[in-house]
């Protein structure tokens, strides 16, 4: 498990419960930090069966409302965070014979959730480059997809809404993101992991190339 800062990588160890988790600090989009959170993860284990880019953030505002930095962050964070982890990861997958890789992209891509085009564009980049890779390296044994959650409340953002520490404006996209979901409410955590955890399993070994929808219906096809 990877995090920008002890304090962010905490709450994901402590979840974790076990002491067979290792976790990294570094920033995964700067260039080599990857490769020294693969390095640190093969002599943890031996090896790397697995990969989920779960890096996001970013900043969430009205297009014409972004700014050189906003713009950077939101690329940073969601898309060349992926990048860099994938392409240190994947020489290693090939050379094993064989691996997952789980992408979380997001809803918003489909749907055109208000004042996401930015990181819409960044997430879009996501989904597009996982379904590229599950082709070109299906014959390695390597099955790539991805997840897409709806809004999600996390236990973060739901003290943050419980303190009324959320602005008027992230209110109103979290309104208008409830509205796009028939069924009336946010995915909860374990119900996005659950679908990841479904991905890395033997079961799901022919299943490549795909984003995968968590969202109670906000988009169906």
């Amino acid at each position: 498990m990877a995090a920008r800062s002890e304090e962010e990588l905490k709450p994901g160890l402590d979840a974790l419960a076990t002491d067979a988790a290792v976790g990294f600090v570094g920033d995964l989009a700067a260039p080599g930090t990857a490769e020294e959170m693969l390095a640190a993860a093969v002599e943890a284990f031996g090896g790397v069966g697995f990969l989920v880019n779960n890096a996001g953030g970013g900043v969430i505002r009205p297009t014409l409302e972004h700014t050189e930095e906003t713009l950077r962050a939101t690329i940073d964070n969601n898309l060349w965070t992926m990048l860099r982890a994938t392409l240190a990861v994947l020489p290693h997958l090939v050379e094993r014979g064989g691996g997952r890789i789980v992408n979380i992209g997001a809803e918003s891509v489909r749907n055109g959730l208000t004042s996401h085009a930015v990181y819409n564009a960044a997430k879009g980049g996501v989904h597009a480059f996982a379904t590229g890779l599950a082709r070109e390296f299906a014959h390695a044994g390597i099955a790539v997809n991805t997840v897409a959650p709806s809004y999600t409340l996390t236990p973060e953002l739901a003290a943050a809404i419980e303190a009324g520490q959320v602005s008027a404006e992230l209110q109103t996209v979290l309104d208008d993101a409830v509205a796009l979901i028939p069924m009336g409410r946010p995915a909860t955590p374990d119900e996005v992991a659950g679908t990841v955890a479904y991905l890395l399993r033997p079961e799901a070994g022919f299943v490549t190339g795909q984003v995968i929808s968590v969202n109670g219906g906000s988009s169906m096809s």
